[in-house]
């Protein structure tokens, strides 16, 4: 049985990422709010604190690997779901660039014989290496980058405290009395918008929830928000209080190194550098764990292809990995490491995914509202989560405003795989059409194009799907066909009841499922009687006799009485 990822583990994957935003985001937040940073980044916290209890309830009702892509999936259309699984992977590219370039400089400002490119690229390669070999072993790695960070972060706070506390506050005033430009308002909602990225990688345990032990989501955006909520507004206050604020402004790319410097000395500066390097490598890793666990759902839901899902001895989707890897190569290759285009990927694609999960949420309460889910968010805390990330979304194109652009460039490239993949029979009936039109003689090129593309729509349209159900009414059934007809190629449903002494057929499902036989002329309806349980056993013995992967298996949504939890039944999706 492959070992799952305890509490730390889980904890420091994801921890990472998201802990290595103090490094930029004090500053950032601190250059358009002044002397207001602090507060701008405890409301930051505050956002954070209601996204807890949304991913809670999602992955607690849906706990599989995914995250947004998942929450829409089982809610609403694949073809939206499919958005934000494209929006999901441009984040973690973005952020594995970013963070391999940035951990490089941290180094190179130590050591500067390093040259910064091909060590960028040895670093994502050597990433790539671990997750290959397996995510039991890239956590012990990333325990011990975490662990160093916070103690890093400990020892710089405490430092600063004390040496706060030995000069006064005569620089803390000063800055207090530094006019900004604008209204306070206004500043603190740009220093809230630039802030908002300091939260970047809570999105990413949801990615590997199946991979985490039972109860472990939960501790791990716990533990990632306290860590956020204590350590972004203190160093930001902290440097306020040490530190001229002009200073501040300009010199943000090494400012926890220059407060290391000013009340430590330079072996802190030192120490200071040698974790950040450290944990943006670490933040490089959260990004492969985390599309991992994602791309491998897009494949078996046939929205990538399906060779990403070849698997090593170890479990591990390494053409998944490698996949990946080259495609942040040639990000890297393609921008020279140019922070400012890539700033504008990874803004706007990481903070569309967490409106996304939002409405993930939203979707969950109105479509699944019988799921059982150990905790629920409030629709007040819910609208609040949403309308300030879409806030933070329009602050940051304010302050911005050629990052959307840069955005779409890499958006559409992503769009143009996800979504031929999702519409490839249309594509391939249309290409056909074509073919009759250009070809009108039909000679022996016109055959052998149509004879090739007529062979790939057969293996498509050939997969067969299963919904299980005894007593659900034709209304309930049509909603599974309009469904299946609207977002699964294929020609082959089976119908299947499960029954047992306790469990009969409803008295009209046949006759029901005949009419809709006849009402879905494209979609051929099986109606199958197997006898025996529903329940996981059940399912893993006829997707192993039928050959019907398990994520092709639908039910409807599940009410309290329900004696499985959704995680147990595989990939098994909800529909109605």
């Amino acid at each position: 049985m492959k070992k799952k990822l305890n509490q730390l583990e889980a904890t420091a994957i994801c921890g990472n990422d998201i802990s290595s935003s103090c490094l930029y985001v004090s500053a950032l937040a601190i250059v358009y709010s002044g002397q207001y940073a602090w507060i701008s980044l405890l409301v930051v916290a505050f956002v954070l604190f209601l996204f807890r209890k949304i991913y809670g309830e999602v992955v607690g009702a849906l706990p599989l690997n995914g995250g947004a892509y998942n929450a829409l999936l089982n809610t609403t259309k694949k073809s939206t779901a499919s958005l934000a699984a494209a929006l999901t992977v441009l984040s973690y590219m973005a952020t594995a660039v970013i963070s391999a370039s940035e951990a490089v400089k941290y180094a190179y400002s130590i050591w500067n014989f390093i040259p910064v490119l091909p060590v960028s690229i040895i670093l994502m390669f050597c990433f790539m290496g671990l997750v290959i070999i397996g995510i039991g072993e890239s956590s012990k790695v990333a325990i011990i980058i975490f662990i160093f960070h916070l103690i890093s972060l400990t020892l710089l706070c405490v430092f600063c405290i004390v040496y706060f506390a030995q000069n006064g506050f005569e620089t803390l005033l000063a800055n207090f009395k530094t006019p900004v430009e604008g209204s306070i308002f206004s500043a603190l909602f740009l220093g809230f918008s630039a802030a908002m990225l300091g939260i970047s990688g809570f999105e990413s345990s949801a990615n590997y929830v199946e991979e985490q032990k039972e109860g472990i989501f939960p501790k791990t955006l716990r533990n990632m928000w306290v860590v956020v909520t204590i350590f972004n507004p203190l160093i930001a206050f902290l440097a306020l209080a040490i530190i001229p604020i002009h200073f501040i402004e300009t010199n943000q790319d090494a400012l926890l190194s220059h407060m290391a410097d000013v009340s430590g000395g330079n072996w802190l500066s030192l120490l200071v550098g040698i974790d950040a390097a450290l944990v943006l490598s670490g933040a490089v890793l959260t990004s492969f764990v985390g599309v991992g666990g994602l791309m491998e759902r897009m494949a078996l839901d046939r929205i990538l292809p399906k060779f990403l899902l070849k698997k090593n001895k170890a479990g591990s989707s390494y053409m998944i990995y490698t996949l990946f890897f080259f495609l942040c190569v040639s990000i890297l290759m393609v921008t020279q490491g140019n922070l400012a285009k890539l700033a504008g990927v990874y803004t706007i694609a990481f903070l569309s995914v967490m409106v996304l999960f939002g409405i993930g949420n939203m979707m969950l309460k109105i479509n699944r509202a019988k799921l059982p889910r150990p905790e629920r968010s409030s629709w007040l805390g819910l609208m609040i989560a949403i309308f300030a990330v879409l806030a933070a979304m329009a602050g940051n194109i304010i302050l911005n405003p050629s990052y959307l652009g840069i955005f779409t460039e890499y958006l559409i490239p992503t769009l143009l795989v996800v979504f031929f993949m999702l519409y490839r029979t249309y594509i391939f009936r249309g290409f056909l059409d074509i073919l009759s039109f250009i070809f009108p003689d039909k000679g022996q090129l016109f055959k052998t194009l149509n004879v090739h593309t007529k062979k790939l729509l057969a293996a498509i349209n050939k997969q067969q799907f299963v919904f299980f159900t005894n007593h659900d009414d034709v209304a309930t059934l049509n909603k599974v066909m309009l469904y299946i007809k609207n977002n699964e190629p294929t020609r082959i449903l089976k119908i299947v009841a499960v029954v047992d002494e306790e469990h009969f057929i409803a008295p009209k499902l046949k006759e029901d499922i005949g009419v809709l036989d006849r009402a879905y002329p494209d979609i051929h309806i099986h109606f199958v009687e197997e006898k025996g349980v529903f329940g996981p056993e059940k399912i893993k013995e006829l997707s192993k006799r039928w050959g019907i992967p398990t994520n092709f298996m639908f039910i409807g949504s599940p009410g309290d009485k329900f004696p499985y939890k959704i995680q147990e039944l595989g990939d098994v999706r909800l529909i109605i």
